[in-house]
């Protein structure tokens, strides 16, 4: 049992992520590379943030204080990947003329850099965040945690894992397109709803899963619409794409084709 709940839980978090990692990222050596690059930025700030925790040592006992912390860092270190990645823009459009890369368009899209690096940021965030739980579910000992009545703690666990690698994606989105467009009420809302996030996660020690799963679910589904409207998404383009899957050519090909005007529309 405790093998069916290591790969249950593993595939609830990972299994849309690692979907998303082979159809469209996979496939092209630039955006790993950038995948890569993000989650390295997300590490420094995982290390800065636990040298300022220990380094408080009044307040290491106040969960909410290393939380607050570590979305500030993170949200520090997307803003500075933000201008790397706008600096490494004219190296990126010199490689997409190679002849080898010359079916990549990612120097041109400026929302698929924001898609890929906000991925990056989530998956190795996710993965740190899970990998000690799933370490737990292996044994030894029980299927959950029955002597504190906490049966949906590893399914929670895996489940907000799930979210909040989607939500850095999404909020990287709006967070790019905010700093390109000089919207700072946009570049507030991804810190405030990134800490209201953090926080909901907070009334699991209390037990109040319900709360925390719901609450992410709507902010989830929030920042996807949103993000969805900036990249200049409508029910067209959605309907072509579902259309699309039995099209010869790579799904995330033709959607890139078909929209590319649109997306480029910052850049010019």
């Amino acid at each position: 049992m405790t093998a069916l709940s290591f790969f249950g839980c593993a595939l609830t978090a990972f299994g849309p992520s690692l979907s998303f990692f082979i159809i469209f990222i996979a496939r092209d050596p630039i955006r790993v590379i950038i995948l890569i690059a993000s989650g390295f930025f997300w590490l420094v700030s995982l290390l800065i943030s636990s040298g300022l925790w220990r380094a408080f040592i009044p307040l290491q006992d106040k969960l909410a204080f290393g939380l607050a912390v570590s979305v500030v860092l993170q949200e520090l270190f997307r803003f500075g990947f933000y201008l790397t990645m706008r600096k490494a823009e004219a190296g990126l459009q010199m490689v997409s003329h190679d002849e080898m890369y010359k079916d990549h368009n990612i120097a041109k899209a400026r929302h698929t850099l924001a898609l890929v690096s906000g991925f990056g940021y989530g998956l190795i965030g996710g993965a740190f965040t899970l990998v000690n739980v799933l370490a737990d579910t292996l044994g030894p000992g029980t299927l959950g945690l029955i002597t504190d009545n906490d049966h949906y703690f590893f399914f929670t666990s895996a489940y907000l894992t799930l979210c909040f690698v989607f939500l850095h994606t999404f909020w990287s989105v709006i967070f790019f397109y905010a700093c390109d467009a000089k919207k700072y009420y946009l570049i507030a809302a991804v810190v405030l709803s990134h800490l209201a996030a953090s926080s909901v996660t907070l009334l699991n020690s209390q037990k109040l899963y319900a709360a925390s799963l719901g609450t992410t679910t709507v902010m989830l589904i929030a920042s996807a619409i949103m993000a969805f409207v900036i990249c200049n998404g409508s029910l067209r383009n959605w309907r072509t794409a579902l259309r699309l899957k039995s099209s010869p050519r790579p799904l995330a090909h033709v959607v890139e084709d078909s929209s590319i005007q649109q997306i480029n529309t910052l850049s010019t």
